[in-house]
Parts: C-alpha cells; structure tokens; sequence
C-alpha cells in the first residue's frame, strides 16, 4: 500500500503519523509546496495551480490514495484534484470535525486562520452542522507560520492568545487547520484554567487517515508488520523532512519508525 499526503508545508505529518499507526507496512509520499506556501492568501486559481502541481509530484510516484491534508486545498481544490487523479487515484479531503463536535451538545469553538475564520466555507459548515449549538469561531492569527518554522515564543504567544478568546464552557475545541495539531499539548495547556474545564480538542488526522485505508482495504484500519518506505517532496525536488518537523511528536514518529 502507498498513500500520498498533500500540503502546503508540515501540517501533514499529523495525518502522515495517523496512517502510519494504522498501516506501519506503507509507503508514504509526503508531498509539500514550499515554494509556494503559504497557500491561504492566494486567488483560487493561483492555489489550485499549486495544489494541482504538487499533488501531480506525488501522483509521478503511483500511490494507492491521496490524502489532502490541508483544510485550504480541501475547500478550494478537492473538486479539482479529484477531476485530474480520480478514479485511478482516490483522493481524500480534510474537514475540519465541526460536526464530532457539535454532537456533544456544546459550547464548541472553532479556532481556524484568519482566512478561514469567519469564511463563508466555516459558515456553511456551521449551519450544516451545528445548527442550535452555540459556536465561536477564534481566529489565530500567527499561528499556522509559527508552527511551520517551530518557533516556540511564537508558538506559545498565539496559543495564549487563542485560549484568553475562548469562552468558560466550551466543551470541544474543534482545530481547523491541520498544523494546530502539531501543537495539541500546548493547547490543552493553555486551555486549562479554573473558569473553563478543559475542553477536548478535535482534529483531522485520525478520521482521514482512517477513511484513505477504508478507501483501499474496505476496514478502518488494519495492524501489519513491515516498514514501508518513505518519499519526501519539496515542491516537486525529493529531498528529506523539513529540520522543522523534528520538533514536533508526529515528525519524529514518522523519522523514527522509517529509520527503524
């Protein structure tokens, strides 16, 4: 089995280390634009472009599934990716777990880039799925950059910021840019304070890495023994994970287990 990860820059290694839990023999493309990051502020035609390019330098390599791990590229390209790859290659998407969230009754905030915060995308997604839930949506800014070039302060300053925004009550903080998962233990940090109990926070990663197996093998997930193989992409050039990734759980995991 080998499956495709697709980003502007690391927020991929999260679901990257979710598959490889759930199928530690696959081979893994992990294919970023660095390039071209960050894609948010770009038109809709200049970010398809790029999400095309590199999902195209991934496709070369003939992966069984496609994940797009950026909630950006999902919104304005999955119809795109899916008209160039699809049916010989599957592709997945990533939304943001609005919905797992809202189930549980609330308050739930979402906290998202600027860009996506307050975005007639979040909206719909907030109407379709949280409808007479109390939502606040908090936006982040700084820190998708920050956790990109693992810059700590950076990091720390814009999670702070983040939680003082956060209502007392909120029971599930919903992560709406794949990179905030990178950095879930400091947000649980920050989260905690006598005037809030800690709400549980709610990714991506597990949900598409276990839809992208369930896609090829018709199970969730299935426990095998072998290494897989690993290919880096740096806007097209395959090269090896960013010095970044090494400070983050996820990336070591992945540089563990493929040097194992």
């Amino acid at each position: 089995m080998k499956i495709a990860l697709i980003d502007s820059g690391i927020g991929l290694l999260a679901a990257a280390a979710a598959v490889r839990r759930l199928r530690p023999d696959a081979d893994l493309i992990l294919s970023s634009d660095p390039d071209g990051m960050p894609w948010g502020p770009r038109s809709a035609p200049d970010l398809q472009h790029r999400v095309l390019v590199t999902a195209q330098a991934a496709a070369a390599h003939r992966p069984d599934a496609m994940i797009l791990a950026c909630n950006t590229a999902t919104v304005h390209t999955l119809r795109a990716v899916k008209a160039a790859l699809e049916p010989a290659i599957p592709v997945v998407g990533t939304v943001p777990a609005v919905k797992t969230a809202a189930a549980t009754g609330g308050p739930i905030a979402i906290w998202a880039t600027p860009a996506t915060t307050g975005s007639s995308y979040q909206a719909a997604l907030i109407r379709q799925h949280a409808p007479g839930v109390q939502v606040t949506e908090i936006s982040c800014p700084g820190l998708a950059d920050a956790v990109q070039h693992a810059e700590l302060s950076a990091i720390l300053a814009a999670v702070a910021d983040a939680s003082r925004r956060t209502p007392d009550g909120t029971t599930d903080v919903v992560l709406g840019c794949t990179r905030y998962e990178l950095v879930a233990s400091h947000i649980r940090t920050a989260l905690r304070r006598p005037s809030l109990v800690t709400p549980v926070l709610r990714g991506s990663a597990d949900s598409v890495a276990a839809q992208a197996v369930r896609r090829l093998t018709g199970r969730p997930g299935a426990v095998t023994t072998g290494r897989g193989r690993l290919t880096v992409l740096l806007s097209g050039r395959e090269s090896q994970l960013p010095a970044a990734a090494i400070a983050y759980r996820a990336g070591q995991h992945i540089t563990a287990s493929f040097a194992a």
